[in-house]
């Protein structure tokens, strides 16, 4: 019963990593996507100040900063999607470590009392021999 249970805490900790890993990717991908809108934006004001001023792009620029916004907006909602997910699995995790420390603790109890019944049927033994020696002595 305890391999089973510390097979499922192994299991939900191995889930547990696989979400923590895709969060961090997440993470990432939303951080390069500031790092995006910064030299975008950097580009913008390159644009103008120039003598020239090329509308088009300009407009291109404009474009791909709003499309940056829908972008981190739509990546801060998978962030917190993830984390709720994570939240879960840390329960979970949680419960199983639980419940595999409640059957060690038992098992050690079992084994204590084993242990005790042993040496208090041994002690009865040599109890009777001893007995049994001084009666027949």
């Amino acid at each position: 019963m305890l391999d089973l249970r510390e097979k499922e805490l192994e299991q939900r900790q191995m889930e547990m990593a696989k979400i923590v890993a895709t969060l961090n990717l997440q993470q990432e991908k939303l951080q390069n996507i500031f790092l995006a809108q910064e030299n975008n934006t950097r580009e913008m004001e390159q644009l103008y100040s120039a003598e020239d001023l090329d509308i088009m792009q300009i407009e291109g620029h404009r474009s791909y900063s709003i499309k940056l916004v829908t972008d981190a907006q739509n990546q801060e909602r998978i962030i917190n999607n993830t984390k709720s997910i994570l939240s879960i699995k840390q329960k979970e995790v949680k419960e199983a470590y639980q419940k595999v420390e409640v059957l060690k603790k038992l098992k050690e109890k079992q084994e204590k009392e084993y242990y005790k019944n042993f040496l208090d049927m041994e002690n009865k033994e040599i109890d009777d021999i001893t007995s049994a020696r001084f009666k027949a002595g």
